[in-house]
């Protein structure tokens, strides 16, 4: 249990708590360390997935919200801790991606409310606005679930007013509150039982822990840069896809597969690793263990020197993240010819995961598309700039993936355009919206058809399992192939051909008349081209659709209508 009382707070912030006033200056170097502690545990928070898919990105979300917010005060001199706050939060709401993100805008929003434009803030005024950050952030969830990031920050407002009665001391209050949120974050899989199954705790909630976490480390003079060990099992540590931005220390992306000594303490692997660079992982299996780590290119050597004298090393990969960027962005940048708009049409933005699904969607009329989905959730400012210059003032937005609807809906709010969101959580449900597309029709009715067709077609996911889980009495086992029907786990084999007809039998394709599959970019098209002969034997009498969607992480989207 981590201790909340035992380092003295640094002298110069711990005489401002102590004469029980906070300003904007303070403010700006409580986010920093808030920050700095969330970026130090990322991994750990993306590593609790329910489902054992490639997809964990809350931590990732969540470090992009606030590092987009504290690029807002960065070099602020403002001194007015409500002002600070209000500048912190526009900043968070336009840098928001995923639903994590979106509701830490929210909460920080509220936060801000709560101080409005006042010079500092006190201990009373903290409860005021852990009240008013819970209360924003439930108004801005259409279905509040418990056992998630509101309910952590439920739990901090609650430990904050019952505080407040016993102590006007704002470390003391600070103190409290982050030990709420501890106890809140573990109370999390009795309250959602899929955490439970999955044997994880709530990552936005972890999140948020984090954050506050990190304020009281730094008044206490704990470190910042050492991050909580998680070990994860062997094949999940794999070399990753090219990031959309390279943060500083994160030139070069280092991989080590090693056979351990047998004094090896992991321990101290991990904290000796947290000195060179970011991003850090490390996996273990078959008496082998994987390491994974980010560092700036002067240190590209340097965790290998540092494993050589831990263990034998049997195989390296060192990869330029910078090239691998650029390479990527090359590659989003080919030429996709979306569609004109004349003032007064409507426009249609679609997010997109893959160059041949992006392809697909400017074919049927988008005007814009938003790169995006699994990992790669696009910011609410990204949504918003996608059609603001747009010489129209009728948008359509097809978020097409659950984690970016929040973010979409975002969009709208900080826009004078009329702004409409399908709620598409698929790249088949995305597509089947844009058959209802008509440039020149009525918006509210095309708005309306749209969202109806929704319904019209069933999402088929096949991609590779990262751990071990017993998800809905399905047992799991890493590596296999699984397949989510409608964003539900419920098959797992060790053939793809036979998850996939598994998955057709579920979602009742024999009373539909055509099957789509878009194959990602881990899959070859004879591969795809058997699969599809496998199937049509299956359904004789349906039409097989193929094509090509770039897709990263998922080998297969399968549209069944």
């Amino acid at each position: 249990m981590t201790s909340y009382d035992s380092v003295a707070p640094v002298e110069g912030i711990y005489l401002n708590i102590a004469n029980g006033k906070i300003d904007g200056q303070d403010l700006k170097i409580f986010i920093d360390a808030a920050l700095t502690w969330l970026k130090t545990n990322q991994q750990i928070v993306n590593a609790l997935n329910v489902f054992p898919v490639p997809d964990g990105d809350t931590g990732t979300n969540m470090v992009l919200t606030m590092q987009a917010a504290q690029n807002e005060i960065l070099s602020s001199r403002e001194t007015n801790v409500g002002k600070m706050a209000h500048i912190l939060a526009q900043g968070a709401l336009m840098g928001a991606r995923g639903n994590s993100g979106v509701i830490l805008s929210q909460l920080l929003r509220g936060f801000a409310r709560a101080l409005d434009n006042l010079e500092t803030m006190d201990a009373p005024l903290l409860v005021k606005a852990c009240i008013e950050a819970r209360n924003t952030a439930y108004k801005g969830v259409v279905r509040p679930v418990e056992g998630t990031i509101l309910t952590v920050a439920k739990d901090v407002a609650a430990e904050a007013e019952l505080a407040i009665l016993e102590t006007q001391d704002l470390l003391e209050l600070l103190k409290r509150i982050v030990k709420a949120a501890d106890v809140s974050v573990k109370h999390t899989p009795e309250l959602l039982p899929i955490l439970k199954q999955a044997n994880v705790v709530d990552s936005g909630g972890k999140g948020l822990f984090y954050l506050l976490d990190g304020i009281l480390r730094f008044i206490q003079n704990q470190s910042l840069e050492n991050p909580e060990m998680i070990i994860q099992p062997l094949s999940a540590i794999k070399t990753s896809e090219a990031m959309e931005s390279i943060e500083p220390g994160q030139d070069y992306e280092v991989v080590i597969d090693f056979q351990p000594q047998q004094q090896f303490n992991l321990d101290n692997y991990y904290q000796g690793l947290s000195q060179m660079g970011t991003s850090i992982q490390v996996g273990e299996g078959d008496g082998m263990y994987r390491m994974h780590i980010h560092v700036p290119e002067e240190n590209r050597y340097t965790p290998i020197d540092f494993t050589l004298k831990q263990g034998t090393i049997t195989k390296v990969f060192i990869e330029n993240l910078v090239a691998q960027m650029e390479e990527n962005i090359k590659g989003k940048n080919q030429r996709i010819e979306t569609t004109h708009i004349d003032p007064g049409q409507i426009a249609v933005i679609a997010v997109s995961p893959g160059f041949g699904i992006s392809r697909i969607f400017a074919s049927l009329g988008a005007a814009a598309i938003v790169d995006g989905g699994q990992t790669m959730n696009p910011s609410t400012e990204e949504i918003l700039k996608a059609f603001e210059d747009l010489p129209t003032d009728k948008v359509i937005v097809l978020p097409n993936n659950k984690n970016i609807v929040m973010a979409a809906m975002a969009s709208t709010s900080a826009s004078v355009k009329h702004v409409a969101v399908i709620p598409s959580l698929s790249i088949p449900q995305g597509l089947s919206a844009m058959l209802h597309l008509t440039p020149d029709g009525d918006f509210d009715q095309v708005v309306e058809n749209m969202k109806n067709s929704l319904q019209d077609v069933e999402t088929a996911e096949i991609t590779v399992a990262t751990r071990n889980a017993t998800i809905n009495d399905i047992e799991v086992k890493e590596g296999e192939v699984i397949g989510l029907l409608n964003g539900k786990l419920i098959f797992a084999s060790n053939s793809i051909v036979e998850t996939c007809l598994s998955l057709l039998n579920s979602a009742k394709t024999d009373e539909k008349e055509r099957i789509t599959l878009f194959y990602g970019d881990n899959v070859k098209i004879s591969e795809v081209d058997q699969i599809a002969e496998k199937i049509q034997a299956v359904y004789p009498s349906h039409e097989i659709e193929i094509h090509e969607g770039g897709q990263p992480h998922y080998k297969l989207i399968i549209a069944v209508e």
